[in-house]
């Protein structure tokens, strides 16, 4: 599934709105030992963004890319927003950006996830973050995870996934290091008895 096929009026699946947990035996190097949050999923595919890696990158290094404020009004940034940390949300289309964040906020283009989050893909919502005004969490994303139809079922069935609801802490919390195993913790799985053979929730 692609990006542009996510719509407020889409019918939701049932992986919509769940975290997907990456088994010890993930083959694939882009997801091992990753959280996704899932956003989409349909007969069409399914995506989602990793919530557990970040980038080598500051909030107002992406600002100045963008050209939305320069080297000086860089130095006077409020504390919250210069700690925004930037995020790995999957390998396709890497150069866009994404944020998902609390439903506080809301533009033309912002599409609700789950009652509580929703996700824009437009300057509106970094300008408004930048200036202060964007919403009160929010994760910004580059790139996200795509799977064509019937892929993930596939992969979950070939025990390459867990799959459990979605946490909105867990999705804006700042400890990166240890969301995998706190994302194990909802499910009460303990990583060390963690096996490529067990089944998913």
């Amino acid at each position: 599934m692609t990006i542009s096929a996510l719509s407020s009026d889409r019918e939701r699946g049932f992986l919509d709105g769940q975290f997907l947990i990456a088994m010890p035996g993930m083959a694939d190097t882009n997801f091992a030992r990753s959280v996704v949050y899932i956003c989409a999923h349909s007969p069409a595919g399914a995506m989602g963004f990793i919530i557990n890696r970040t980038q080598d990158l500051a909030f107002p290094d992406i600002l100045a890319h963008l050209d939305i404020m320069d080297e000086t009004s860089r130095l006077m940034l409020p504390k919250p927003v210069r700690d925004l940390p930037i995020h790995t949300g999957g390998p396709v289309e890497t150069g866009r950006g994404f944020v998902l964040h609390s439903d506080d906020f809301s533009c033309g283009s912002s599409i609700p996830i789950s009652d509580e989050i929703s996700l824009t893909a437009t300057l509106d919502i970094i300008r408004a973050i930048s200036q202060g005004s964007g919403p009160k969490r929010a994760a910004l994303l580059l790139g996200y995870a795509g799977w064509s139809p019937g892929q993930l079922e596939e992969e979950i069935a070939n025990n390459g996934w867990l799959n459990c609801p979605a946490c909105e802490e867990l999705i804006f919390d700042a400890n990166i290091d240890t969301k995998y195993e706190r994302a194990l913790a909802l499910m009460g799985v303990n990583p060390a008895a963690l096996s490529s053979e067990a089944g998913h929730a």
